[in-house]
């Protein structure tokens, strides 16, 4: 510390004996550009009283109870029996626990609704809500969705509550003040003030994420509270921090108002979610694969793979093409298309816009409810070929051979995958930079149907006479239905 002090005082002196380093003080450019930090006392007192805290209790059953040792005693002891029985009921005590734990939400409602983190409430067996004039009130479940990290609480008041209203969280600017409330670490009542930081963050959560980060500082405990405006409304749901020590480290994350507002409608109307569903496995397009399709730039959702009867397939969507519209609305990036076909009306006749092959397509979508759809999906995953000899070839640092009985056999492929069988990949080359691996099965190339090995090479031939860059494979990883991916080779120059 001496050390630091002394470095410090150096450098001050050295500016003295040289004036001419000192910038002069800009005062002019001070009273001029700094703007006063806001107050946001008034503020905090409108909306504290509706900002609760959770207390919610658990059993811990099902975990690692601790492993208590019985003391070996002889056979004929008149103890044997009784300390097996003290010691057995011991460990059924710590397996059933109670654990208590706390969070945040806040009333959405007068007569009773509370919004807060479907993980502050999982598994709970008794709720209580906590509010700022003292009075604390049994809760009960409405609802909850996993996939977005909320919940809604409805709880039987005397009076009517204080209640915040959901703002526009699409029109939040990064640099914009916002303001957190919560119950940190059981401190409840807490304010803190901070920005947001960034947009439509992906911190790979769930298939929805569009998260707004923000600096305010969120610690555990602020889990389900809301992040306000200046304005006093409701932008985002504090649900998620990424710190290395568990505490704030000015990164914070919460979901979007306008991805809750959705939700929580259904929750309260249904007690459960009812998504639109689209019934196809996506994947990113990349530069390479942008490439290899003729595509400008990279853009939309790429269809990997459509499912058996769903909406998809009925509307002849096919793997291969790439989702640039849905409904009207752009799909910029991949995990934008999950998103607005989840908000999408169930039943409802959407317009979809598709890339194949260059050119644009258009077809009518009529969009079914996710829930069915995994029903479906989980249902068909539950649910030949003779010994000639095998067609080899070797290309782009793999070998790949038709597919046989016995390569099925060997690498566990799905019976309906068709296509030609990887078996070997060399330790360096374009297939081992994508991480292809013996057993995955390559169901197209070029975009267009692999009935064996010889058509792989029949395409990686078209596409170096083309002059691409790449060439686009469609491959199931490990010879599963449900792993399929396209992936874009290198090709040689």
């Amino acid at each position: 510390m001496a050390t630091r002090m002394t470095g410090k005082l150096s450098f001050v002196a050295a500016l003295a004996i040289v004036p001419w380093l000192v910038a002069p003080a800009p005062v002019a450019i001070a009273q001029n550009a700094a703007q006063e930090l806001p107050s946001v006392a008034n503020l905090a007192d409108r909306l504290l009283p509706s900002v609760v805290e959770i207390a919610v209790e658990s059993k811990a059953t099902g975990g690692a109870a601790p492993n208590i040792p019985v003391p070996e005693m002889p056979e004929n002891s008149p103890f044997r029996d009784f300390f097996e029985d003290f010691f057995k009921r011991q460990q059924q005590g710590q397996q059933n626990r109670t654990i208590s734990s706390m969070g945040s939400g806040f009333v959405i409602d007068a007569t009773g609704l509370i919004v807060t983190n479907n993980h502050v409430v999982e598994g709970a067996e008794q709720i209580e809500v906590h509010f700022q004039d003292q009075t604390v009130l049994k809760a009960e479940l409405v609802g909850r969705d996993p996939k977005t990290d909320l919940a809604v609480l409805r709880v039987k008041p005397t009076k009517q509550l204080p209640i915040v209203a959901f703002g526009d969280s699409d029109k939040l600017r990064i640099g914009e003040w916002v303001m957190a409330i919560g119950n940190p670490f059981g401190l409840g009542g807490s304010v803190s003030l901070g920005i947001v930081s960034a947009r439509n963050r992906d911190i790979n959560a769930g298939p929805y994420d569009d998260f707004i980060q923000t600096d305010a500082a969120i610690n555990k405990g602020n889990s389900g509270g809301p992040l306000f405006s200046l304005t006093g409304e409701v932008m985002g749901i504090n649900t998620a921090i990424f710190s290395p020590t568990g505490g704030s480290v000015g990164i914070g994350f919460s979901v979007p108002a306008n991805t809750a507002k959705g939700v929580i409608a259904q929750l309260v109307k249904y007690g459960e979610t009812r998504r639109g569903w689209l019934g196809v496995k996506i994947q990113s397009v990349t530069d390479e694969i942008a490439e290899s399709m003729n595509m400008p730039k990279p853009r939309g959702a790429l269809i990997a793979d459509v499912t058996k009867e769903g909406p998809a397939e009925k509307a002849g969507i096919q793997a291969g093409d790439v989702v640039i519209e849905f409904n009207g609305r752009a799909v910029n990036q991949m995990r934008d298309l999950p998103r607005i076909v989840a908000e999408t009306e169930i039943g409802a006749k959407v317009p979809v816009k598709v890339l194949r092959k260059g050119q644009e397509v258009a077809v009518t979508a009529e969009v079914g409810r996710l829930e069915d759809g995994e029903k479906k999906v989980a249902q068909q995953d539950a649910g030949s070929g003779g010994v000639a000899a095998p067609a080899v070839v070797t290309v782009l640092g793999m070998t790949v051979t038709s597919m046989t009985s016995e390569l099925r056999e060997k690498y566990k492929i799905d019976k309906e995958i068709e296509g030609a069988v990887v078996t070997e990949v060399a330790a360096e080359g374009p297939a081992a930079d994508k991480r292809l691996e013996a057993g995955d099965v390559i169901t197209e190339a070029g975009e267009q149907k692999v009935a064996g090995a010889s058509d792989v090479s029949t395409r990686v031939e078209e596409a170096e006479k083309a002059n691409k860059g790449s060439v686009l494979l469609l491959v199931a990883k490990g010879g599963k239905q449900a792993e399929m991916r396209f992936i874009a080779l290198k090709l040689k120059k």
